[in-house]
């Protein structure tokens, strides 16, 4: 039975640019997250957990952000988050914010049966993802679990978790009550780091993915993190069994898995295969790659099942702030995918410290013309400036990536280069655009910067370093690339903001209209 929303939020609309800001070419800047939807801790969710260590709880604080457009009304736009983030894992639950205006205004939507917090049977809820069908209905996809097993073990992974689905036939504004795809009450299981995929060509078609680890012993690499998949036929009223789909073997891992859906209607699943065991027994010195297995049969077989086709290495060593050194939880065993509709050229991001010989991370881009076959040379594409007094100015980190209907390739990216010596550790939200040849490093530029004013990375959330998210949303029209992110401030430790950007200048006599472009192109 489909709910009604619990919360309702008005979005702010910071029309100020920025300087060196063509105002002609990016929207308003719009708060879409304040204020939690579920009060004070004491309210519900309040488990602080005590298996990994007694967890703090940041109220008010929104992170790791997912946005997508509705491919049948391009005014509606929702986002999706974690709402009040734990230290030590997770958060109260996950929330949308849906959009019926383009992005002027969000609403706060909170999605019902995900967590305690939300009416669920779960502590918590985390790594939020949305995905929209062709036919307008959308889907989400959170992990939920308890943090603490329901004895001491010391080979638990955490308590009961599980990957919950569920969608809504209004945009975001209701949904329907969730369906646990996978369901482990095993301590020694754990699912972990799922996405969601609706098939672009036959709204019937939904597909997740996601790995679970699965604790073998009590050695170093007694283990093993296979990738799992599931789907639906019905457009997300069922869903089909989970089963495994791909073995990396004992000792290793895949992580971050994500589905894109050729125009022929076949699936490219890519995830960082994590090979920390040679098959000659030793240790891999580079153990982090970019792969994925194929699919022509939506879903039914994926080919290969134990090495995946590889892409390129990801060479990340991670980020810290520039003066404190203060370690910053990114995206550097991650990465972002994305496929041309319909060219069907495929384009991926990742952190990256191969263009500055190992000293800090910056943004890789790889981009296949024809369908994963064959694959460019890896380039550098943030165009974070060289800083003679801090090389940890020039870091670029937690890339997202999105292609326009009009062929607009668009690369989203935090990095320092308005930092000043001493705390605050300042930081912004920038985006680069690229519109042909996007193999070619020279084509990449027309960069906007996203935020108005420079905020202090200091102020985030902790959780295994500061953490605004390890993803950040990033989606686009025909015309125009929607991004949503993380700010964070001493008042606030993180809120979510939506900009849009164009892929083009503006058409002569067209700036009347430009400081808030119609998303409806």
């Amino acid at each position: 039975m489909d709910a009604k929303p619990v919360t309702l939020g008005i979005a702010i609309a910071m029309l100020a640019s920025a300087p060196g800001m063509a105002d002609d070419d990016v929207g308003p800047l719009v708060q879409v997250s304040e204020e939690s939807p579920f009060g004070p801790l004491e309210a519900c969710g309040n488990f602080p957990g005590e298996f990994f260590g007694i967890g703090v709880n940041f109220v008010d604080s929104e992170v790791e952000p997912w946005v997508e457009v509705n491919p049948t009304d391009s005014d509606n736009i929702a986002a999706f988050w974690q709402q009040d983030r734990w230290s030590n894992g997770g958060a109260r639950s996950n929330v949308a914010g849906v959009s019926l205006d383009g992005g002027e205004t969000f609403e706060t939507v909170v999605v019902p049966g995900l967590s305690d917090c939300s009416g669920g049977e779960f502590e918590r809820a985390t790594d939020p993802w949305l995905s929209f069908s062709p036919n307008g209905v959308l889907h989400q996809i959170s992990l939920v679990f308890n943090n603490d097993p329901p004895e001491p073990d010391p080979l638990a992974l955490g308590g009961r978790n599980g990957i919950a689905a569920s969608r809504s036939l209004d945009g975001g504004l209701t949904w329907s009550d969730p369906i646990l795809i996978i369901d482990d009450t095993d301590p020694l299981l754990f699912n972990d780091k799922e996405s969601i995929t609706a098939d672009p060509t036959d709204s019937d078609f939904v597909y997740a993915v996601w790995d679970r680890l699965e604790n073998l012993g009590l050695g170093e690499f007694d283990f093993r993190g296979p990738g799992l998949f599931a789907r639906s036929t019905d457009g997300g009223l069922s869903w089909e069994e989970a089963r495994e789909v791909f073995d990396p073997g004992t000792g290793n891992q895949i992580i971050g898995a994500q589905i894109v859906v050729l125009p022929n209607g076949r699936l490219l699943n890519f995830f960082n295969q994590i090979i920390n065991i040679l098959p000659d027994g030793s240790l891999n010195p580079v153990p982090f790659t970019l792969a994925f297995q194929r699919s022509r049969d939506k879903g039914v077989t994926f080919a290969p099942t134990e090495r995946g086709i590889r892409v390129d290495d990801i060479l990340a060593i991670g980020v810290v702030t520039p003066d404190l050194q203060a370690l910053v939880r990114d995206a550097f065993i991650l990465f972002d995918v994305a496929v041309d509709p319909r060219s069907g050229r495929v384009y991926a991001v990742w952190q990256d410290s191969r263009f500055s010989d190992g000293a800090f991370d910056q943004v890789a881009f790889a981009m296949s013309r024809d369908g994963g076959r064959n694959w460019s040379e890896t380039i550098k594409v943030s165009q974070t400036p060289a800083d003679p007094v801090s090389t940890l100015r020039q870091q670029a980190f937690i890339p997202s990536v999105a292609v326009a209907q009009d062929g607009t390739v668009g690369v989203s990216y935090y990095d320092f280069r308005n930092d000043v010596d001493g705390a605050p550790e300042l930081a912004d939200h920038f985006l680069v655009r690229c519109r042909s040849g996007c193999a070619d490093a020279a084509n990449w530029g027309d960069e906007v910067r996203l935020t108005d004013e420079s905020f202090d990375y200091l102020q985030a959330p902790t959780a295994g370093g500061l953490f605004l998210g390890d993803y950040v949303g990033l989606t686009a029209t025909k015309r125009h690339l929607l991004a949503f992110f993380q700010q964070s401030f001493i008042d606030d430790r993180a809120s979510g903001f939506f900009r849009s950007a164009r892929t083009r200048p503006p058409e002569a006599g067209d700036l009347a209209s430009a400081q808030t472009p119609s998303m409806g192109d």
